[in-house]
């Protein structure tokens, strides 16, 4: 067994359904939990809150990120830090892959 984890291509990790969102660990620690997610179009994950300070990482696509009462243009290449307590969503307005880390 390697001591690392190599992923060559994220958006391979996580092609985005025809409906719904599919979601899988990649990778899962005593410090971080790694979680792709693809989404389709139109799909949403409804606002909640973090339970611990967590990044999302737009891998391809585009959407609607909500942060409290701000709302964000999301696209590949998009980054966002929130700390604990930081209500969210996401919208997709097209198909999107994107990654969840959870830093414990």
């Amino acid at each position: 067994m390697t001591p690392y984890t190599h992923i060559t291509d994220l958006a391979k990790e996580a092609q985005p359904p025809e409906k719904g969102i599919l979601s899988r660990t990649l990778f899962n620690d005593e410090k971080v939990k790694a979680v792709i997610f693809g989404f389709a179009q139109g799909e949403e994950l409804s606002e909640h809150t973090a339970s611990m300070p967590a990044i999302l990482h737009f891998i391809q696509g585009e959407a609607t990120v909500g942060l409290g009462d701000d709302k964000h243009e999301a696209k590949a290449g998009t980054w966002v830090h929130m700390p604990t307590g930081q209500r969210h969503g996401v919208q997709a307005k097209t198909p999107v892959v994107m990654l969840l880390l959870l830093l414990k």
